[in-house]
């Protein structure tokens, strides 16, 4: 048998890989499965250099419509990805600080770059090219609020929280926006079901959720009160975004069976999914609710099993095993 590797053609959000991979390690570690957090962080540590060393070694960003909304929306995976990293290896000072001046100076520029894609067409042409992926700025923002609270948890720059809490607020923002281009799609065109990246519409708010726990552990008396329950409210947003996602994403599998088959926007499944475990296991923790701990532990699950079946998919994906 003769094995060859697939021609790689790297596309904007292919750090959805180490968001979801980095996320699930987090999860883990929440839930003191030390082990399989381990193993999971450094995959996702691993992931992030080859994938960068891929995308600079194929010249992708060459290849890139940078014009195109849409291609630096997906981009901002790469933020999540320093964000989710930077939150796993949090207790490391030098890590924190250095992911965190990555994960910023992506963002400044993606940020830059998506208004400015954005600004250049009416509310209709974008209504018509918006989908779940476009979720990943508002993701990307909470990532870097994220980012922001544990550089002022971690390290002497503590002015770094007077950034995590208007990151916050902008991530929030951005969702509503992209989620009201999203569902006018949506009413207008009718279409057979939510693809894979309208997850998302669930993992923004579930980052969101993160996000808010990690600042209301730093916020002072008189702002905790409104950043707890502005948290629990996203998380509580999150949790109503379950069901229609999985009935639509049913009827859709029903009607077009080759869906299943697999394709880099899986990961944009696998993400939220563990994101949601993170974020629940936050919440049972800052409200004390113990039942809320083993409904995180059933998405953990859940979401490592997609881990393992998408990226069992994607080695088959990625090589072709030929007989001599």
């Amino acid at each position: 048998m003769a094995v060859r590797l697939a021609e790689v053609e790297p596309s904007p959000d292919i750090f959805a890989a180490v968001m979801a991979t980095g996320i699930l390690s987090i999860a883990a570690n929440m839930h003191a499965f030390h082990w399989i957090s381990d193993a999971l962080g450094v995959l996702a540590t691993l992931g992030l250099l080859v994938l960068v060393v891929l995308v600079l070694g194929t010249r992708a960003v060459t290849k890139w419509d940078l014009a195109d909304p849409d291609v630096t929306l997906r981009l901002f995976t790469f933020v999540a990805a320093c964000s989710v990293l930077d939150s796993r290896l949090a207790r490391i000072s030098l890590v924190v600080l250095s992911l965190g001046v990555v994960a910023l100076s992506a963002w400044l520029v993606l940020a830059a770059l998506s208004a400015r894609n954005m600004w250049v067409h009416r509310w209709v042409p974008l209504r018509d090219h918006a989908h779940g992926a476009w979720e990943l700025a508002s993701v990307g923002t909470s990532g870097l609020a994220i980012v922001a609270a544990q550089v002022a948890r971690h390290t002497p720059q503590h002015w770094a929280f007077g950034v995590a809490v208007p990151a916050w607020v902008l991530g929030l923002v951005v969702y509503g926006l992209m989620t009201w281009l999203i569902l006018w799609r949506t009413f207008e065109e009718r279409p057979d079901g939510f693809a894979p990246d309208s997850w998302i519409l669930m993992g923004g708010l579930a980052i969101a959720t993160l996000a808010g726990d990690g600042i209301h552990a730093l916020a002072p008396a008189w702002l905790a009160p409104a950043i707890k329950g502005i948290t629990v409210l996203t998380w509580v947003a999150a949790t109503l975004w379950i069901p229609p996602l999985v009935y639509f994403g049913l009827q859709r599998i029903s009607r077009r069976p080759s869906t299943l088959q697999f394709a880099g926007v899986w990961w944009a499944m696998v993400f939220p999914l563990g994101m949601y475990s993170a974020a629940t296991a936050a919440t049972a923790a800052e409200l004390g609710q113990r039942p809320l701990t083993t409904v995180s532990l059933v998405f953990f699950w859940v979401a490592l099993a997609t881990w393992v079946i998408v990226v069992v998919a994607g080695f088959r994906r990625l090589f072709r095993i030929q007989a001599p």
